[in-house]
C-alpha cells in the first residue's frame, strides 16, 4: 500500500501538520526525513522494519552498511539516516559544552554517548577549569574488555599544557558492573598522589555502566 493510497487524515506529513511532531510514531517521524518508499514498499512499512529490526535505542550506532540490508534502503537513505542521529549527538555535546559539574550524575550525563564501543574499556580525562566548567574532553587510552590503560604520565601531560585547574578521571566498564577493581582503586590512590605533587586536583574517578556509575570521591574514597 502506497503512502498517497492511505486516508489524507492519516497520512504522515499530513498528521504531523495538524497535530505536531508527538503525534506520529517512531517510524512515521524517520519516514518524514525519507520522504519515499520503493515501488513495492511505502516508507512508513521500510522504517517499521528498521525499528523492528534494530530497535529505536540502537538505531545512532548502525552503520550505513548495516541500514541496507533492510529492502528499500540504499546509499542515500541509510547516510540521511546516519546524519540525523549524527547531528543529534552533536547537540547533546553542544548543549553540555562549558557546563558546571556539581555532582557525578552530571558526568554520567555528559558521556552518554561518548564512548566510540562499549565492548572496551576507554580512559577519558575531563579538564575543568576554575568554575567547574568542562573545557576539554580528551580520550587517553583504549584498554581491552577487562582493563583499561592507566599512567598519570599520560593522564597529567594534557593537564598541564592545557593549564587546567583540574581533572576528572572517566572510565567505562564493559560488564555493566561499575564497582572498582582493585587496580582501579590503586591507580586512582596513585593518581591523586601525583595531583598533589603536580597541583592540579583530581576532583574525581568515575566508572560508568550502561545504566550508572561508581564515584570515588561521592563514595568517600577519594
Amino acid at each position: 500500500m502506497r503512502i498517497h493510497d492511505f486516508d489524507p487524515e492519516n497520512r504522515p506529513r499530513e498528521r504531523f501538520l495538524r497535530s505536531g511532531a508527538n503525534s506520529l510514531s517512531p517510524a512515521e517521524l524517520l519516514a518524514i526525513i525519507l520522504r519515499t518508499g520503493t515501488k513495492n514498499i511505502n516508507i512508513v512499512d521500510i522504517c517499521n522494519e528498521i525499528i523492528a529490526r534494530y530497535t529505536l535505542e540502537k538505531l545512532s550506532d548502525i552503520t550505513i552498511k548495516e541500514l541496507q540490508e533492510v529492502k528499500g534502503i540504499g546509499k542515500a537513505k541509510a547516510m540521511q539516516i546516519v546524519a540525523v542521529f549524527e547531528l543529534n549527538k552533536r547537540l547533546h555535546y553542544s548543549r553540555n559544552q562549558n557546563k558546571k559539574i556539581q555532582a557525578a550524575s552530571d558526568i554520567f550525563e555528559y558521556m552518554s554517548g561518548r564512548v566510540p564501543d562499549e565492548t572496551k574499556e576507554h580512559l577519558f580525562v575531563l579538564h575543568l577549569n576554575t568554575k567547574n566548567q568542562i573545557t576539554k574532553t580528551e580520550l587517553v587510552s583504549v584498554g581491552t574488555l577487562n582493563a583499561a590503560l592507566i599512567h598519570p604520565r599520560e593522564v597529567f601531560k594534557a593537564a598541564i599544557k592545557e593549564s587546567s585547574h583540574a581533572i576528572i578521571l572517566v572510565h567505562n566498564h564493559p560488564s555493566g558492573d561499575t564497582e572498582p577493581s582493585s587496580a582501579d582503586k590503586q591507580v586512582t590512590e596513585l593518581l591523586k598522589k601525583a595531583s598533589t605533587v603536580i597541583q592540579i586536583d583530581l576532583l574525581d574517578h568515575i566508572i560508568t555502566g550502561k545504566t550508572g556509575w561508581f564515584s570515588f570521591r561521592e563514595s568517600g574514597l577519594l
